[in-house]
């Protein structure tokens, strides 16, 4: 069985624009018992979208938590097999006539720049002409491959970190309290709003921007910050 995971909606929206994309789920937080959200919020854990979808199901979960400790724990074997899958899904994308992409950290924050595979400094060093993108609350993220697009995302806990990460050249994420079905806002604080839940390639969007999304889940009764009210 894949490690990666097309069967997700956010993913799947992507295809209507020529792009297959490939994710992969791991056990949040400390659910694993290894931490791989160091930097997640109070509100961010609450809004999570672990349990969404198939992750409702106890079968799912338990995978995902014996992923993220093979990761950790059998380290060479876990990479073989994500290497091995990412080839089987560039053949995929190939015979479909559509461009490949990977989400490393649908239910995750690991600094996939650090992770060395057999030679190479990280993944996206051994397929460079491959897209591989995230959204990270980290704001140390360093010597990003220029094929790795990183979105920070904002919480209650890193609000004073934006800007900064604005003048960085990184867009950011933001999460409204509007319905998923209705039009976002079009500016926050002065700076324009993307519809981010259009489609979830982020390495298409234009730059300087937020990356609006709605509020979904546990998210909708947030009362931490985490969610933007627009009442």
């Amino acid at each position: 069985m894949s490690l990666f995971t097309e069967s997700n909606p956010k993913l799947e929206k992507g295809e209507d624009l020529g792009y297959l994309s490939f994710g992969l789920h791991f056990a949040p937080a400390t659910i694993s018992g290894y931490q791989v959200c160091a930097s997640a919020s109070e509100g961010c854990t609450i809004a999570c979208l672990y349990t969404s979808g198939h992750g409702r199901f106890t079968r799912t979960q338990e995978s995902r938590i014996a992923k993220t400790q093979r990761f950790f724990e059998a380290r060479e074997t876990f990479l073989k097999d994500m290497v091995k899958d990412i080839f089987a899904a560039l053949r995929r994308a190939n015979r479909m006539g559509m461009v490949p992409s990977f989400r490393l950290n649908l239910t995750s924050d690991i600094r996939w720049e650090t992770v060395r595979v057999f030679g190479y400094d990280n993944i996206m060093e051994m397929f460079p002409t491959v897209q591989f993108y995230d959204y990270t609350k980290h704001t140390n993220r360093k010597n990003i491959p220029s094929n790795y697009h990183l979105t920070f995302s904002r919480s209650e806990t890193n609000d004073n970190k934006v800007q900064e990460m604005f003048d960085a050249g990184y867009n950011v994420a933001i999460v409204f309290d509007t319905p998923k079905n209705k039009p976002l806002p079009t500016t926050y604080k002065g700076r324009k709003v993307i519809d981010g839940r259009v489609h979830d390639l982020r390495f298409l969007d234009e730059t300087g921007v937020w990356v609006g999304l709605s509020a979904l889940g546990e998210g909708k009764k947030d009362s931490s910050g985490f969610v933007i009210s627009t009442k």
